[in-house]
């Protein structure tokens, strides 16, 4: 049976999402990008004007005009991702006082495509991976990274509708045989009546009592109760017993109490002022950033008991489940959305000019990313700068033939030690390589451009207007070097203001081509693959580097490599953007991102440890 709710879904709380996501006091301006242009800009928003942001991270750029009534001007964080610093003329420095809690925004936040399909196998034991069925994330922000970014999320009509589509499969699914209805309460088993029967509607309500609670990760009302109750009881006459729950299921699945994360919170018995999450609303946050679903029984049990209502009982809980590994799908959730690897498996490249590539090879460089980064994180040094340098990589038969690594053998994945001379780390395997290009030819601007934006946190505005239309890819074979191709850029001043940072990264990467293979020469050419990294005052000149391996080193040592690391674990542990008032929440994780040594794993147990975690808002 279909239940028409997806069109009150989608139009009730796309209303719902705008109002809960409006910044108090303004939106923040933005600075503009390149050591030139890099003054705050200023943000207008209904309500007051809210500071601006330090360009392109440079400390020296100008705090943003914009104030808040009666207030000085806020000082500058630098870049998006950079520690909170004394700003530049115009503005106050951000201090940090220990003393005050600052929660800063909790948006209304949708369950991703990842999180709905690990939630309704657990809540059904179905398995059958039904969030396929629904379209990937869209983003409304050009900036944004992850699918949980309230900020950038919408609904779409196409998304309303498959809601409804995929509630009914699960549900048909979960109440196809008595065995099923059995799993959702156990008088389910044993309805065998084809009228209805007191015993019937006893068991109905002995399903919701169960089933609900759990999928809107709280306790539930009277009133709730008897709402689905009575859409039983509606279906049930006409139909089976099992048409009869699968209609609830219907419901309870297209509710924005189960695709939302909905928080009210409770008054903080240290400071009564303040508002924590409820035990329940705590317990979802761990779940969903340590696992990715729903709270289970255990995490159930604690959140009743009160444990949670603590910053201790926070830090214990996260420590077990990090430890769990349960914990593993979600490093590898971030990385595919935070790398160019996701897409791999679909990767075509031209057969007569690489003709040992073909996605088969692609899937297994995803699974070597993916590997190396478990191995890593949770049995090797787990270190973001070791994962950038790490002399050592994961391969099986195949890869290690395509790769030409020697004496490996069976399609076990298998820890090899790789040329220091040629690979080192994440940058240096073939999917970030592969995943990276864009085309059958390297593309330093691209390489360069996801290292400078995706690791390093400055941001590069694309071009418009004029100067988009002036934009043009060099001929494939215009010079026999990738350098010599896209030397125009480096020669007309209005495209250097943008690739002065991106091009200088991405050629120290021409060493390796399309498919992620190494090569000295380029049309029987030698590569020069010498550049530079980004200065910490957020100038293009920084460190020269010889080629990848001084790069990566550099790159692995850099303060904006560490800070942006941590910003988008902020980002994504707290599924939204971060704002200028963030700057002591950013400072906090990151002053214990670098004492942990800059440990992975550290940094997640630090993001519950901020009051952005462990508190809300006041409104």
């Amino acid at each position: 049976m279909v239940l028409t709710l997806a069109l009150g879904v989608g139009l009730g709380l796309g209303a719902c999402t705008a109002a809960v996501n409006d910044p108090p006091g303004g939106v923040p301006g933005t600075g503009g990008s390149g050591a030139a242009n890099a003054s705050g800009g200023s943000g207008v928003g209904q309500g007051g004007v809210g500071p601006g942001l330090g360009g392109a991270g440079a400390p020296q750029g100008t705090a943003g005009s914009g104030v808040n009534p009666g207030s000085a001007g806020a000082g500058v964080v630098t870049g998006l991702g950079g520690s909170a610093v004394p700003a530049g003329t115009g503005g106050a420095a951000v201090v940090c006082n220990p003393g005050t809690v600052a929660p800063g925004r909790a948006p209304l936040r949708r369950i991703t495509k990842f999180e709905y399909g690990n939630t309704v196998r657990d809540l059904f034991g179905d398995t059958t991976s039904p969030e396929t069925a629904l379209p990937a994330e869209t983003l409304t922000s050009g900036t944004a990274i992850f699918g949980n970014n309230a900020d950038a999320q919408s609904v779409p009509n196409i998304l309303a509708q498959n809601y409804e589509t995929v509630a009914e499969g699960i549900a048909q699914r979960a109440t196809a045989t008595p065995a099923a209805l059995g799993k959702l309460a156990t008088c389910g088993s044993t309805i065998t009546a084809t009228a209805v029967t007191a015993t019937e509607d006893a068991c109905a309500k002995s399903i919701i009592a169960a089933l609900v609670p759990r999928a809107y990760r709280r306790s539930i009302t009277t009133a709730e109760s008897d709402e689905l109750v009575a859409l039983y009881k509606l279906v049930r006459p006409a139909n089976t017993f099992a048409s009869g729950i699968a209609a609830v299921i219907e419901g309870v699945l297209q509710s924005p109490d189960f695709l939302y994360r909905v928080e009210f919170g409770v008054a903080d018995t240290a400071k009564p002022s303040l508002k924590r999450p409820t035990g329940p609303e705590m317990a979802t946050r761990l779940s969903y950033l340590f696992w990715g679903t729903m709270p289970d029984a255990p995490l159930t049990a604690m959140a009743a008991s009160g444990a949670l209502l603590t910053n201790a009982g926070v830090m214990t809980q996260a420590k077990q489940m990090l430890d769990d590994p349960r914990s593993h799908p979600i490093i590898a959730y971030f990385f595919d959305s935070l790398l160019p690897i996701n897409t791999l498996t679909s990767l075509e490249r031209d057969k007569t000019l690489y003709p040992t590539f073909n996605p088969t090879i692609g899937s297994l460089m995803h699974q070597e990313t993916q590997r190396f980064l478990e191995y890593e994180i949770y049995e090797g040094p787990g270190t973001w700068p070791d994962i950038l340098t790490a002399p050592y990589t994961f391969v099986n038969d195949a890869l290690a033939t395509y790769y030409g690594i020697s004496g490996v053998t069976g399609s076990t994945f298998q820890k090899v030690a790789t040329d220091p001379k040629k690979r080192i780390g994440l940058l240096s395997q073939g999917g970030f390589l592969a995943g990276s290009t864009i085309s059958n030819n390297t593309n330093p601007v691209a390489r360069g451009s996801f290292i400078v934006q995706k690791l390093m946190c400055r941001i590069i505005p694309l071009p418009t207007g004029a100067i988009l239309a002036m934009v043009k890819p060099p001929e494939p074979y215009s010079a026999n070097t990738g350098r010599e191709r896209y030397a125009l850029h480096r020669s007309q001043p209005v495209c250097m203001t943008c690739h002065q940072f991106m091009d200088p990264v991405g050629l120290t990467l021409e060493n390796y081509d399309p498919v992620g293979l190494w090569r000295d020469t380029e049309n029987g050419e030698m590569i020069d693959p010498s550049g530079t990294v980004p200065g910490a005052d957020g100038t293009a000149t920084g460190p020269t580097v010889a080629g990848p391996i001084e790069m990566m080193k550099a790159l692995a040592g850099a303060d904006a490599t560490q800070t942006c690391f941590a910003t988008h674990w902020l980002e994504y542990g707290y599924g939204r953007s971060m704002d200028p008032a963030d700057a002591c929440t950013q400072q906090s994780v990151q002053t214990a991102f670098k004492g942990a040594g800059y440990n992975v794993k550290q940094l997640l147990l630090s993001l519950t440890q901020t009051d952005a975690f462990l508190y809300l808002p006041a409104q």
